[in-house]
């Protein structure tokens, strides 16, 4: 079997976990960070917390045995505009609130019946596919001049890169900051008494943060090919969810990729035990008004995903695990958007249902 379809096998293989595993437990940075910060329930932003540490642990482990160049992925570049960013991640963090859920959790609520994650899905990858290269493409800071006049190279791209520069070894300062970090994260999961009684969300950090780790291996060791090389990635949806549409309305003369291969997989996935276990409903919009905030976040996370290169998981998750300096620059602004759209002036507020 040649390399291409190995990582096509592996990546249908990881969405379908993903898939499965995000319905059943309810895996979304969004719904941990409302139900810890408005509802005081901090289960699973403890189970996002634990995929993050275990992703960053399980990744670096591998970039240190040299099974996979991290350096290849678009995480790692010398140069990155730290404003656009930043933007980017506030907008996709707004909008993941307005939708009710970010980009992969909509394709696992839409496994489940949710109809309303159709909507987000259709809209997010077209309003990605426009910012990368359509309609909208040369008035969006992504690729404009804007973000060019704005980035700036960098001598350390990574933590481990900081650490190399004040003295120590690639390895030894690869493996003391993966440890340290991940070491934090643990532990904040594990402080929660809730969370350590619930043996399932235990389980899907466990698995997230694998899958994270599976999907470099997939594609940076198994996928290693001079001859018709891979992009090296893992998790991650935008412009995943953009290449699938685009796959599906014209695949005269489209291949299949890792991406768009783990779209279909999340989506089977969910759809799958969802009617195995008697979770499949089929759900919609109540108002118009209900529509258009939901199609409006869609709208921000499709073009602020792509301006901050990766979603919650794209950069909250993979991105971290290769612990680029940009990433954290976009999960903070994930963050921060998303703390808008849930507290403070600009929170948003339930529709009415009358």
């Amino acid at each position: 079997m040649d390399p291409a379809t190995i990582v096509i096998l592996a990546a249908l293989i990881i969405g379908l976990i993903y898939g499965s595993v995000g319905l059943v437990s309810g895996f979304c940075m969004m719904s941990g960070l409302r139900g810890w910060w408005a509802e005081g329930d901090g289960r699973l932003v403890r189970t996002y917390a634990l995929a993050m540490g275990i992703a960053i642990a399980a990744s670096q482990l591998l970039a240190a045995a040299g099974l996979v160049d991290l350096g290849k992925s678009i995480y790692l570049q010398p140069s990155f505009s730290a404003p656009v960013i930043f933007l980017g991640g506030l907008l996709f963090g707004y909008g993941m609130v307005l939708s009710n859920g970010c980009g992969s959790r909509a394709l696992v609520l839409l496994g489940r019946g949710n109809l309303r994650s159709f909507v987000v899905v259709i809209v997010l990858g077209i309003v990605a596919e426009m910012t990368l290269k359509g309609l909208i493409a040369p008035a969006t800071p992504a690729p404009s001049r804007c973000a060019q006049a704005s980035q700036a190279t960098v001598s350390a791209n990574s933590v481990p890169a900081l650490l190399a520069g004040s003295g120590l070894g690639a390895v030894p300062a690869r493996m003391v900051a993966a440890a340290v970090l991940s070491a934090i994260l643990i532990i904040f999961a594990f402080a929660h008494v809730p969370f350590r009684k619930s043996p399932g969300q235990i389980a899907a950090g466990l698995i997230v943060g694998l899958l994270v780790a599976g999907g470099w291996y997939a594609t940076g060791y198994l996928g290693a090919d001079d001859f018709n090389p891979v992009p090296v990635t893992s998790l991650t949806f935008i412009a995943p969810i953009a290449d699938a549409l685009q796959y599906v309305m014209l695949s005269t003369g489209s291949t299949l990729n890792f991406g768009i291969v783990t779209v279909f997989g999340v989506f089977a996935g969910s759809l799958v035990t969802a009617l195995a276990t008697g979770r499949f409903k089929l759900e919609g919009y109540r108002s118009p008004q209900h529509m258009l905030r939901s199609a409006g976040g869609a709208v921000l996370m499709g073009a602020g995903g792509v301006m901050a290169f990766g979603c919650s998981v794209g950069q909250g998750l993979t991105g971290l695990s290769t612990l680029s300096l940009s990433s954290f620059i976009a999960i903070a602004g994930i963050m921060l958007g998303t703390a808008a759209g849930l507290r403070g002036a600009l929170r948003v507020r339930p529709l009415a249902t009358a």
